[in-house]
């Protein structure tokens, strides 16, 4: 696997580096891990006092401070490891870098303050988003596994997005230790009330009998699971299912997910539409917003 991760000297970063570190399975073949490091421009009026080497000197000790410790951690760890740094804006530099290496994988620490709400609304890893439809691993201060092999959840809405997440896992297992406890979760609607809009919102009885809600939620999980189950079995891995019954997917997975104690959740993602602005998924952000587990979302062409 290859594998870009963007790196500075936080404690995010740090993170991020010692998560891929913990991959044990995943590290006994070969496996490339790029670190890049974006150093900003020094303000004109100062790099025009000083000259060129003291300039350069300052840009080499600073990327150091991010790039020595990381790939001092991952050559340890058995990854082959190249390092670099570039000089100029963060979101440009990174989104040129993005869109034109060939990795499998980005890892990116976040601080998940505001999870993806504020990394959709213009940080740099919306940047990486933005720039390509590689798979992105977002990885939180603190959620390092424990063990080789993760807890593990899939979240599915039945589209193809949360195929091509499966389709990742299945390609890449390796990823996630010899013998991952996958959990496939979907949510489907509450069906014995529905909320009307308005201006003032109130809940209606919908009169279907609950043997008819059973039925069409036991459809619902069915058609949704089934093409997963297929491609999991394909790649000789287990998985159980997770029926959740709400009004909020994202809110009732990211309850899921702390509950549950994951070690990292999958999602599938359309990524932006024409504005930056537009969500990577609702469901996406809000269940980054609502937890801390690690987060891969999965975006295809």
């Amino acid at each position: 696997m290859r594998i870009l991760m963007p790196v500075d000297a936080s404690s995010f970063s740090k993170a991020a580096v010692a998560f891929v570190t913990s991959r044990s399975t995943l590290l006994e073949e070969p496996t490339d891990v790029e670190l890049v490091n974006i150093q900003y421009h020094v303000p004109l009026r100062v790099s025009r006092a000083l000259s060129k080497e003291v300039v350069r000197n300052y840009y080499e000790t600073e990327a150091a401070r991010a790039l020595k410790s990381a790939t001092a951690a991952l050559k340890r760890a058995g990854a082959t490891t190249t390092a670099r740094y570039v000089v100029g804006n963060v979101a440009h530099k990174l989104a040129a870098i993005v869109a034109n290496d060939p990795a499998d994988l980005i890892v990116m620490g976040s601080h998940g303050a505001t999870g993806l709400k504020l990394l959709l609304l213009g940080s740099v890893a919306s940047t990486v988003a933005v720039s390509s439809t590689k798979p992105l691993l977002i990885v939180r201060e603190g959620a390092v596994p424990r063990k080789d092999s993760l807890k593990l959840g899939i979240a599915l809405d039945g589209s193809p997005y949360g195929l091509a997440a499966a389709r990742f896992v299945a390609r890449h297992r390796k990823l996630f230790g010899p013998a991952p406890a996958i959990s496939l979760i979907h949510m489907a609607p509450e069906l014995t009330k529905i909320v009307v809009p308005g201006w003032l919102e109130r809940e209606v009885e919908t009169g279907i009998k609950p043997e008819q809600i059973e039925a069409m939620h036991k459809a619902a999980f069915e058609s949704v699971f089934a093409p997963v189950r297929e491609v999991l079995d394909g790649a000789g891995l287990a998985s159980k299912e997770v029926r959740l019954i709400g009004r909020v997917p994202g809110d009732e997975i990211a309850a899921h997910a702390t509950k549950s104690r994951l070690d990292l959740l999958v999602m599938g993602s359309l990524g932006f539409g024409a504005s930056r602005h537009t969500a990577m998924g609702s469901v996406a952000a809000r269940v980054a917003s609502r937890c801390r587990t690690a987060l891969l979302l999965v975006r295809e062409k």
